[in-house]
């Protein structure tokens, strides 16, 4: 297993200084469209068809830190009775390196995950420095550490009929049996998301009802990075209350009157005018 500190990928020559990114925590269930908002978000700023180490946003993936399993752990997991969605199924502190030295500004290698036979391949990815890295996951406001370091929190919330149904067309295509998919989803996914992902739903700034559905919200958080990436932003406050609160201090200019379309540190519940029948 790769130990945290795989996650500084330091060579010979130091590394050009390079301004911190702006750190987004992006969380919701099972198959609720996490990523798919996130590559949503990259679609809109034009940031898919760049080049991976000329890229300002970067999408990062909580499951790319799954924790190497032991020899019986890996039966399980192919019989599908290993909890993936338990918060100790992750590499919390290589996870936490990772992300420190990405806000540090750093390049960073992150593990590559193969969820076909459950294990940890030999690459890995190197992840440039960027002025906006968006982490996804089931998990990724569990840990307060991790929760701590986000500047913004979303959470897609998506209907459970519609996730257990994205989720079991997805398995299938992984080559799974609808039987044990079924199963495990009744004995360990379902069970984890009530106990460990909904209720980190209260840490969350925005909460995007229907994923990428719902494209009101998206084009807020598109234009709110915008003026991120555009220096209108010079620093954030997380919980402020009669001055008290942890300031997150941007290398922008001062800020203007529009720049801010979400209001940091209020939680917000976007929803389109129109909703589905």
């Amino acid at each position: 297993s790769p130990s945290p500190a795989m996650a500084s990928a330091g060579g010979a020559e130091p590394e050009r200084p390079h301004p911190k990114p702006f750190l987004i925590g992006v969380s919701g269930g099972t198959a609720s469209g996490k990523s798919t908002v996130c590559e949503k978000i990259m679609e809109l700023l034009g940031q898919n068809e760049v080049e991976r180490r000329q890229r300002k946003v970067h999408i990062l993936s909580q499951d790319s830190f799954y924790k190497v399993l032991t020899a019986e752990q890996q039966a399980k997991a192919l019989k599908g009775q290993y909890n993936f969605d338990h918060p100790d199924a992750f590499d919390n502190d290589l996870m936490h390196t990772t992300l420190k030295n990405i806000v540090e500004g750093k390049t960073v290698e992150v593990p590559t995950y193969d969820f076909v036979t459950h294990s940890r391949l030999a690459e890995t990815m190197v992840v440039y420095p960027a002025d906006v890295v968006l982490f996804e996951g089931i998990l990724v406001f569990y840990n307060q550490d991790i929760r701590d370091m986000f500047h913004l929190r979303l959470f897609v919330d998506t209907d459970s009929d519609v996730r257990l149904s994205r989720r079991v067309l997805r398995d299938m295509k992984r080559g799974r049996d609808l039987e044990q998919i079924l199963t495990q989803y009744t004995t360990f996914v379902k069970p984890a998301f009530e106990e460990f992902c909904l209720p980190t739903k209260k840490y969350a700034d925005v909460i995007i009802p229907r994923g990428v559905d719902n494209m009101v919200a998206i084009n807020l958080i598109v234009q709110h990075i915008q003026d991120i990436l555009n220096g209108d932003i010079c620093k954030w406050q997380r919980g402020a209350v009669n001055g008290h609160g942890r300031s997150y201090k941007r290398p922008f200019p001062e800020q203007t009157e529009s720049s801010s379309v979400l209001a940091t540190g209020k939680r917000s519940h976007l929803e389109s005018s129109s909703r589905p029948h």
